[in-house]
């Protein structure tokens, strides 16, 4: 191998240390943020698709995810999302908004470093009025005091009538957080994830 060869190969080695692949991506991002993510193991396929069953994505035109992390659950959205539908990830992570934005080269995605109890002044500023489906794995019963119900308030209030708030946790608790602003609840449990989950589907009336 020449020098210039193995310098390039070294540098290719050293850049891809340094942005990392997502499970590097992940585990920093649980050391930076560990209120803020959910559990250190990506979410599993059967939970993904459990989650994502009631969907009607003929009729989804905005769907937002809150929480991205890696995109464990937005290469499956983006799946199966229309052609003229967007998805608008939002993160308080900035390294995984640009994660998001160096992973998929999709028009489709829109990734935004912000609060989720801040979704529809991030929405407004996307351009939309309200969302089919809202996705969430954030950790409510971990979250600074306030913030919880926050979120659960203002995604009440982005959802389009009919729309839902799609829940996924590792704690029981959540309910209490979500139930005052949605009274249609269903919910369920899937063992086959680490850790097992607790699964809420809420509907806006």
């Amino acid at each position: 191998m020449t020098v210039s060869a193995e310098r390039a190969r070294r540098n290719g080695a050293s850049s891809r240390l340094a942005n990392g692949g997502p499970a590097i991506q992940f585990l920093r991002g649980f050391i930076k943020h560990p209120v803020m993510v959910g559990s250190v193991i990506p979410s599993s396929k059967v939970l993904i698709e459990k989650m994502l069953a009631p969907v009607d994505w003929d009729n989804c035109k905005l769907f937002v995810e809150y929480g991205p992390g890696v995109g464990t659950f937005t290469q499956h959205i983006l799946d199966r999302l229309a052609p003229d539908a967007t998805l608008l990830t939002i993160d308080t992570n900035p390294d995984f908004t640009s994660f998001l934005n160096r992973k998929f080269a999709d028009s489709r995605l829109r990734a935004v470093t912000g609060s989720a109890a801040d979704v529809r002044e991030i929405m407004g500023d996307a351009g939309f009025e309200n969302a089919d489906y809202i996705l969430s794995g954030l950790p409510f019963s971990t979250l600074p005091p306030g913030v919880g119900p926050k979120i659960a308030e203002e995604t009440a209030a982005a959802l389009r009538p009919g729309g839902g708030f799609l829940v996924y946790q590792f704690s029981p608790k959540v309910r209490k957080f979500i139930a005052p602003y949605f009274p249609k609840l269903d919910t369920g449990f899937e063992w086959r994830n680490i850790p097992p989950a607790n699964l809420t589907w809420a509907w806006k009336e």
